[in-house]
């Protein structure tokens, strides 16, 4: 975190998208891009800063994000009808080129308990690509490797025409952390 905060930015989380960002060239400049998960807002501020004013970013967490010009955040549940409308008002009937997604549930503790609901919010993540991304549209998204994952992944890879998973180096080593970088999306 000390890094972070000493070149600007909200999280440390910010050095795994720079990462895949340079290995995958995600963010071009004038792209419309929706951050699931968005606080403390890391994800949102490199977008802004990486794609320039004439891109739409738009942030959702349920945990408030204090203000970043150049995007639009919102405080509100993503699994929500109340959380998905908003979005939907963000974006003026637009698709989305690149969702990403650095949701991850509240521990509890209970290994199985938060392997399903990590599983869940990927789910949930992937379901918004098939309504609300482009075609050609690209996806990342934090999972974790464990029961549910293999499945998941392969419904990812029916949607989209090249998929890799990745480990960043800012990934803790031993964490099953993963994310999951999905190009080129096939509509219906």
């Amino acid at each position: 975190m000390q890094r972070a905060r000493a070149e600007g930015w909200r999280s440390r989380a910010v050095f795994k998208l720079e990462e895949l960002d340079q290995r995958d060239r995600l963010l071009r400049p004038g792209q419309r891009i929706v951050d699931l998960g968005a606080a403390p807002g890391g994800w949102t501020q490199y977008c802004v800063k990486r794609c320039g004013s004439k891109s739409t970013v738009i942030g959702i967490d349920l945990l408030p994000i204090d203000p970043l010009p150049g995007s639009v955040l919102i405080q509100s549940d993503f699994e929500s009808d109340e959380g998905l409308s908003a979005l939907e008002t963000a974006l003026n009937g637009q698709r989305v080129d690149l969702v990403l997604s650095d949701m991850a549930p509240n521990i509890s503790g209970i290994a199985s308990a938060d392997q399903a609901r990590a599983t869940g919010l990927v789910e949930l993540a992937l379901d918004f690509c098939d309504r609300q991304l482009v075609s050609g549209g690209d996806f990342v998204a934090k999972a974790f490797q464990g029961e549910g994952f293999d499945a998941w992944l392969a419904q990812v890879r029916e949607r989209f025409k090249k998929v890799s998973v990745r480990k960043p180096a800012a990934s803790r080593a031993r964490s099953r952390e993963v994310y999951v970088v999905a190009r080129n999306f096939r509509l219906g």
